[in-house]
C-alpha cells in the first residue's frame, strides 16, 4: 500500500494569530492546561521549537495512545504554516514509518480563521494502513480542537 492523504478544512471564528499562538507556539504550556483529561504533557526532547526540534506529546492515564514523538519540519509565524511529522510512539508505529501533517491558517472573512491541513501517512514496507483507524483519529482531534476552541472563545482574554 502506498502513502495515504488526507485532506481537512476547519472554520473557527479564532483569528489566524491567536490561533496559531495556542496551537503552535505556546502549544506545550496551554494544550495540556486545556485538555488535561487528554494530554498529559508536552515536552521539547531536542532543539529549540524551530525546524529538528522533536516534541514529545505524552497522553492522559487511561489513553489507548501512551505518547507520540513529533519533528518540526517547518514553522513559519508570518503566514501560520506549521509542518511537523510523527516520528514514534504509538499505537502506529509499528506499521508507519511516519506521519506529516501541513498547517496553515488562514484568515476567514468573517474575521476568524480556516485550519487547512494536509495529513499523509507513510506506511512501513507493504504494511496495510487501515482506514478506519485513522478517521477515528481524525474524529478524536477534531474533538479535542473544538474543546480548545470553545476554550478560547469563552475566555477571550486568556491568550493575549
Amino acid at each position: 500500500m502506498g502513502i495515504v492523504s488526507h485532506e481537512n478544512e476547519v472554520a473557527t471564528a479564532i483569528p489566524p494569530a491567536k490561533m496559531f499562538k495556542v496551537f503552535v507556539l505556546d502549544a506545550d504550556n496551554t494544550i495540556p492546561k486545556i485538555l488535561p483529561q487528554a494530554i498529559k504533557s508536552i515536552e521539547i526532547i531536542e532543539g529549540n521549537g524551530g525546524p529538528g526540534t522533536i516534541k514529545k506529546t505524552t497522553f492522559a492515564e487511561g489513553s489507548e495512545v501512551k505518547y507520540i514523538k513529533h519533528k518540526t519540519e517547518a514553522i513559519d509565524q508570518d503566514h501560520f504554516i506549521y509542518n511537523y511529522s510523527a516520528i514514534g510512539g504509538d499505537p502506529w508505529m509499528d506499521t508507519l514509518d511516519k506521519i506529516s501533517y501541513e498547517t496553515k491558517m488562514v484568515p476567514s472573512p468573517d474575521g476568524g480563521s480556516i485550519c487547512k491541513s494536509i495529513t499523509k501517512y507513510y506506511p512501513k514496507g507493504d504494511s496495510q494502513i487501515d482506514v478506519d483507524q485513522i478517521k477515528a483519529a481524525e474524529e478524536k482531534a477534531l474533538g479535542m480542537f473544538k474543546v480548545v476552541e470553545a476554550y478560547i472563545l469563552a475566555n477571550p482574554d486568556a491568550f493575549n
